[in-house]
């Protein structure tokens, strides 16, 4: 990890391993568009948000109630000139204690400044972590998407799919 990855974190009054459980329930969070196990050491699932951004990510790190890991084996965005932005990078959640809360420490490794997706991704990142998983651990109903845009990065996507043209649709990372 560098200075430079991606990272946020949170703060909850939950136990670790309702935290861990309500992570590895991605559907419940990210996105209903899911498809394969989220809970299995070894697993593979695939992320789709319209046309826009699609990933296969694999659980390569699976310490129940202390970390979640996941490496993006591929990527694509529409939006970006590398459309593999993404891809070879890990995705962790750091669980522990912290003042009689438990803290999320959520780091996307090689998520940098560097990307073209840097900002979009920021944004996204930090909607679905700090508003829809803080949701899910907290109240038991997170806001995952469904398929329409929820934040403002989102939006602006949808808007210039639709300005490029007829077969062309906007999308989150």
């Amino acid at each position: 990890m560098t200075a430079q990855d991606f990272s946020t974190r949170l703060v909850v009054d939950r136990t670790p391993e309702q935290v861990f459980e309500a992570i590895c329930n991605v559907r419940g969070w990210w996105s209903e568009n899911i498809d394969g196990p989220t809970h299995e050491l070894g697993a593979m699932f695939d992320y789709r948000y319209r046309d826009v951004h699609h990933c296969k990510l694999k659980i390569v790190e699976l310490l129940a109630p202390h970390k979640v890991v996941w490496q993006v084996l591929n990527n694509y965005f529409s939006f970006t000139r590398d459309k593999t932005e993404w891809t070879g990078t890990i995705v962790r959640f750091d669980i522990g204690r912290r003042d009689g809360k438990t803290e999320v420490r959520f780091t996307h490794v090689g998520l940098t400044p560097l990307y073209e997706c840097y900002g979009i991704c920021c944004d996204g990142w930090s909607t679905y972590i700090n508003g829809s998983l803080h949701d899910l651990i907290a109240t038991g109903k997170g806001r995952p998407n469904v398929g329409e845009a929820m934040t403002a990065s989102e939006q602006a996507l949808v808007r210039l799919g639709e300005a490029s043209g007829p077969h062309s649709s906007g999308r989150h990372p």
